[in-house]
């Protein structure tokens, strides 16, 4: 029979060992392996338990699914990430950098769902209940239905919700809520462990919908063991630039919808309002010939979205020209230059400045941009304004040719349904043909507004 041992385990990931180190070899943290109290060995056998009545195994055909229907919670964009609203009993992680508005679109979902007559739970543990007051003054999301605690113990926030008894429960955040029954610091991940997996269980017995959020490391990953978006059911992404007020939800996880929707909301000064249609966003205003724009239609999710591609070229005499883009990939760029040097015939473009961006602060990171780029550097190159009707999709190889690319009957019912009747995509063939129409159009626009002047 195996002598049992004392054994060691480490407080932060709960990595064992069977002597005492001072350093705990998973998670690499000193001082944080101690004595666990527990004897090391084989368990032979299990003893079986019979399920009671309810836990007992039926058909699926026979299972129920009404109660787990998507309730919407009166936010359209963020019902569309989730799939058509929130599930009951579901466990929702909601992660972004700090400032982003997590807080402030939670408060508004809160605020909606207790529009409707069912009552909700907002725990904040790192603002106090008038803080969250002032904040709902200010964006209006002051309902009778809504409860506000501040809480930062795991004990007291389950009293909270045994004595409110809510239908929605919202922590802010999971990572500065402690449990009495695990050891550590609030945020380590013992703690956020403990804390989540105890939520968690709460909202399946009680098919309670809880809603989380969760903080960010500098690398833009959720705090936190991994085990934490292994264990909810949604994990949903709160992204935007502090330079504009544009904010998108992404879901990266959903096993009550698809991952790939995309909700677009705008930070103002009363709170976050929804952008149901953005297309009006990523295009400049102006609607004089100018040179070196043109559109593109990008994919943001199973959203069609137009966006603006700008570029200028500008003579130089520096032995290296420049180089200077913003929302796009600069490699990328590079690449496409050279293959407008080499292919389109535009051989001083060495000799130029380059610059590209694109409007709204959007950021483009697919390959279909790709054509709609070397328009816009081809028609400041040559000092040629595309019309306005004039949209461009395809990416673009080594070879010159013009590439198709996904969902390209989506982006181009999008296109039409904006208003640009002329679409250069990879029926073109090539770059050359590609830019040669672009300014062919570009001539005839031009000519169309002399005619119109006089």
């Amino acid at each position: 029979m195996a002598k049992p041992s004392t054994a060691y385990r480490c407080t932060e990931c709960g990595w064992s060992t069977v002597k005492w180190v001072g350093r705990c070899a998973e998670c690499q943290q000193w001082g944080t392996v101690v004595e666990a109290g527990t004897t090391s060995g084989i368990v032979r056998s299990l003893q079986p338990v019979a399920p009671t009545a309810g836990r007992a195994a039926r058909p699926i055909a026979q299972v129920e699914s009404e109660l787990t229907a998507h309730r919407p919670s009166g936010v359209g964009e963020f019902d569309r990430v989730l799939g058509g609203g929130i599930v009951a009993g579901a466990a929702i992680l909601l992660s972004g950098e700090p400032g982003v508005g997590k807080s402030t679109l939670l408060l508004e979902v809160a605020a909606r769902v207790a529009s409707t007559g069912r009552r909700v739970l907002y725990v904040s543990a790192e603002e106090s209940t008038a803080q969250v007051r002032l904040r709902a003054g200010r964006t209006g999301a002051l309902h009778d239905e809504l409860y506000l605690a501040s809480e930062t113990d795991l004990a007291t926030i389950l009293g909270q919700v045994d004595e409110v008894s809510p239908e929605l429960l919202i922590v802010d955040s999971v990572q500065t809520v402690s449990s009495s029954l695990s050891d550590g610091l609030p945020g380590q991940p013992s703690q956020v462990r403990e804390v989540a997996s105890t939520l968690i269980r709460v909202a399946k017995e009680r098919q309670l919908p809880v809603l989380l959020v969760g903080h960010v490391t500098k690398d833009g990953t959720i705090a936190g063991p991994r085990l934490l978006e292994h264990l909810v059911d949604v994990v949903c992404q709160f992204e935007g630039d502090r330079q504009t007020a544009l904010r998108f939800v992404r879901a990266l996880k959903n096993r009550f919808g698809p991952t790939d929707e995309v909700g677009c909301f705008e930070m103002t000064g009363d709170g976050i309002a929804e952008v149901p249609d953005p297309s009006g966003l990523f295009l400049s205003r102006s609607r004089t010939s100018v040179s070196g724009t043109c559109v593109t239609v990008a994919l943001e999710g199973r959203r069609a979205l137009p966006v603006e591609v700008q570029a200028l070229v500008v003579g130089t005499k520096a032995p290296q020209p420049r180089r200077v883009v913003n929302g796009v990939d600069p490699s990328r760029v590079a690449m496409i230059i050279a293959v407008l040097e080499r292919r389109a015939g535009l051989r001083q473009l060495g000799e130029h400045d380059v610059y590209v961006s694109t409007v709204g602060g959007v950021r483009l990171v697919e390959p279909a941009a790709d054509l709609a780029i070397a328009v816009a550097i081809a028609s400041a190159m040559r000092d040629r304004a595309v019309p306005h009707e004039l949209a461009a999709v395809g990416e673009i190889s080594l070879a010159g040719e013009v590439r198709p690319v996904a969902s390209a009957r989506q982006r181009a019912a999008e296109a039409r349904r904006l208003g640009y009747t002329a679409l250069l995509d990879d029926e073109l063939g090539s770059v050359r043909a590609a830019v040669d129409r672009a300014m062919m159009a570009a001539s005839g626009a031009r000519e169309r507004e002399l005619d119109a002047a006089f």
